[in-house]
């Protein structure tokens, strides 16, 4: 049985097209569905965390075979990733290197020390975390029903490996990982790449267009005018020239 995704706690962005903003961390996951398949955008920090987010999914799509894209390797957006997918798994092209056993290694001790409890990111690091295909440049997927979006790789920026999906519609609606953050500045980690960051940016905006809703991956759904400020507030923050 179906259900709405205000009952669930989720917020529906356009139709189809949703989002939850998961505790701890303030993460987005994001939902597009089509006619007997969906994607899911990440897939939360634990396995738990993502055997909910599925179980969710299945009641707003009322079927099982869910596909997922991860926008960037970082722990509270991967950790998830075995309890979620029964259909492909997409990213960036080079996500693979953090899938690797040192890979994994940094992804439990990054979950450790962002307040993960360590049996519970041990356990996450070692399940599998499979990637089908590594997106180069754009992969058009189409979910059945008309319903097609877009994975585009759009960085280095946040990470080396940052990958947006575009969901067309009568409002455009743009997933953009941790490329944008709403709820604090953006984190800029050791496998930031900050001299890229953002001409990101700029291909988010071109993707997305003046009208479209840009999800970060923390915080509030903003609009092309905040992306843009964004942009300008990490070329000065890096000293990157426009």
């Amino acid at each position: 049985m179906t259900v709405t995704w205000e009952e669930l706690g989720w917020e529906r962005l356009a139709a189809g097209v949703g989002r939850c903003r998961l505790p701890g961390w303030d993460c987005t996951t994001g939902l597009v569905i089509g006619a007997g398949t969906a994607l899911m955008v990440d897939a939360g920090s634990s396995l738990a965390e993502g055997a909910r987010l599925r179980a969710e999914a299945e009641r707003l799509t009322g079927h099982g075979v869910i596909h997922l894209a991860f926008t960037h390797p970082h722990f509270d957006h991967v950790l998830g990733a075995s309890s979620v997918a029964a259909g492909e798994v997409f990213g960036a092209v080079g996500i693979e290197s953090a899938f690797t056993p040192r890979g994994r290694e940094e992804l439990r001790a990054d979950a450790v020390a962002g307040g993960l409890d360590a049996k519970v990111a041990e356990e996450a690091a070692a399940a599998p975390l499979p990637v089908d295909h590594l997106v180069s440049g754009e992969w058009t997927l189409d979910l059945g029903g008309g319903r097609q979006v877009l994975l585009a790789n759009v960085g280095p920026g946040h990470t080396a490996h940052d990958l947006a999906v575009l969901v067309p519609g009568e409002r455009e609606v743009v997933f953009c990982g941790d490329l944008v953050e709403e709820s604090g500045e953006p984190q800029a980690g050791p496998d930031a790449v900050p001299s890229h960051w953002p001409d990101a940016l700029d291909r988010l905006l071109a993707l997305g267009g003046e009208d479209a809703l840009y999800v970060p991956g923390h915080g509030a759904v903003v609009d092309a005018a905040f992306v843009r400020a964004q942009r300008d507030a990490l070329a000065a923050r890096f000293g990157v020239s426009r």
